[in-house]
């Protein structure tokens, strides 16, 4: 079977939401533009955006509609090229309105799974419920004649385990897109045990057409991504606990956040971090991580916390950020919660008093100065060095936060999670957005 063949007729699993959407798009253009590039311009291609709520289909159907659009509006030369055939399309707002309509005519919306049973391929990105994927995947390999492939954006389950339970025979693999799918470059490709070496070479022409940054991840609970992430939750709030004598529980993540932010050089602080994935997200990540780590006790008190307090955080439908562990305004923290007083308390309350406490430090680069800079080594390694020759609590906090981040990335090699140093910063840097890998001779 062919590549085309094999994209002919795919669904996509969890479709309305914020993963799902973003590989639906990406899938639904590259399957538009082989429908527009084969010679067998006949060749009909199916994408099933399959989702539980009708109402949020019909979302998707509006949102998918408006970043066809926008996609098809940067690539008017190639379109050209597609429709040389079509003398009726002259002006460019012709060919894009074409576009547009031959990508969405691809797309069928359905609140039934059964339409997945004529799917050749399954993207999956559904709840990170280990029980729920097997029953979903069990359902369609049972019901579905074509053998599919079954592609996962699990973050975080061993891909084995979904293989052996749903009794997929090796016809599986873990493709973890990065959010937003179709703005982050990087995906993690994960084999199982008994990954068909077909199902692989497919996955990785796959992530080339989408012109994605390819990192291969070892079967381990979490993979690179949460391997790091949600330790780095577990130091920062262990340092939190450990600061509880010298200052509030509101101060202290002031406190780490910034160091985790401004003296990390990290487009976000770790508090900040976990209200953009949610906070019981997180927790929930760490809860299916966690049988597969018998050696460490992959769980966060403080994240149960500020759950029983009803703090979650995530995104509205539009992409602004919720309040979560920070109060949010014009999207830029203002306040911090307070589990005890169940309240939120003004930064501007505390921070000189924190700040002081922190003492003076070496001022460092911010991270927009230094992305993408091509002296970003230098700046760095003079910034490093001036942290190093200073003291204070602010300069320790953010020496060990910066220690621990690299004692996290050298882990994921030695237990067998990444292959190497390149790839766990290729991860950070390409997922995570950061300037710099966390495994380096910075300090």
């Amino acid at each position: 079977m062919t590549y085309e063949d094999r994209l002919q007729n795919v669904s996509v699993l969890g479709a309305a939401g914020k993963m799902g959407s973003g590989i639906l798009l990406l899938t639904a253009l590259e399957m538009a533009d082989l429908s527009l590039k084969t010679e067998d311009k006949g060749k009909a291609f199916v994408l099933n955006a399959i989702d539980i709520s009708d109402e949020a289909l019909s979302g998707l159907m509006k949102y998918l509609k408006n970043q066809v659009l926008k996609m098809a509006e940067k690539k008017t030369i190639q379109l050209r090229k597609f429709y040389a055939d079509r003398k009726d399309l002259i002006e460019n707002y012709d060919i894009i309105d074409q576009y547009v309509f031959d990508v969405m005519r691809i797309i069928r919306t359905s609140t039934r799974l059964e339409v997945a049973f004529d799917s050749k391929m399954i993207f999956e990105a559904i709840k990170e419920d280990p029980e729920m994927k097997i029953n979903i995947f069990s359902k369609i390999n049972a019901n579905n004649q074509n053998k599919p492939w079954f592609f996962t954006n699990t973050s975080s389950i061993p891909i084995s385990n979904l293989d052996e339970g749903a009794k997929l025979g090796g016809r599986i693999i873990g493709f973890h897109f990065y959010n937003p799918p179709a703005v982050q470059k990087l995906v993690e490709v994960i084999k199982a045990k008994g990954t068909l070496k077909e199902v692989e070479e497919f996955a990785l022409t796959y992530a080339r057409n989408l012109r994605k940054v390819v990192v291969s991840a070892n079967d381990k609970a979490g993979f690179i991504g949460n391997g790091h992430f949600m330790r780095d939750i577990l130091y920062s709030s262990s340092e939190v606990d450990r600061l509880g004598d010298k200052m509030t529980f509101v101060e202290a993540v002031y406190a780490i956040n910034k160091i985790s932010q401004e003296s990390l050089v990290r487009p976000m602080g770790i508090f900040q971090l976990i209200d953009y994935v949610g906070v019981d997200v997180c927790s929930y990540i760490m809860s299916v991580m966690k049988p597969y780590l018998k050696d460490e006790n992959l769980h966060s008190p403080l994240l149960d916390k500020l759950l029983a307090a009803g703090v979650k955080g995530g995104q509205f439908s539009d992409g602004s950020q919720k309040d979560g562990i920070l109060k949010y305004e014009n999207g830029k923290p203002v306040a911090i919660f307070d589990p005890d007083k169940k309240a939120y308390i003004m930064i501007l309350e505390f921070q000189a008093n924190v700040d002081k406490k922190l003492g003076t430090m070496p001022v460092p680069p911010t991270w927009k100065s230094v992305l993408g800079n091509k002296s970003k080594e230098e700046i760095l390694i003079k910034y490093f060095n001036e942290l190093k020759s200073a003291s204070g609590l602010g300069v320790e906090l953010a020496i060990n936060y910066a220690k621990r981040s690299c004692e996290i990335g050298k882990k994921l090699i030695s237990s067998g999670v990444a292959l190497n140093e390149k790839d766990v910063n290729t991860v950070l840097l390409t997922g995570f957005f950061h300037v710099y890998g966390p495994i380096n001779n910075y300090l």
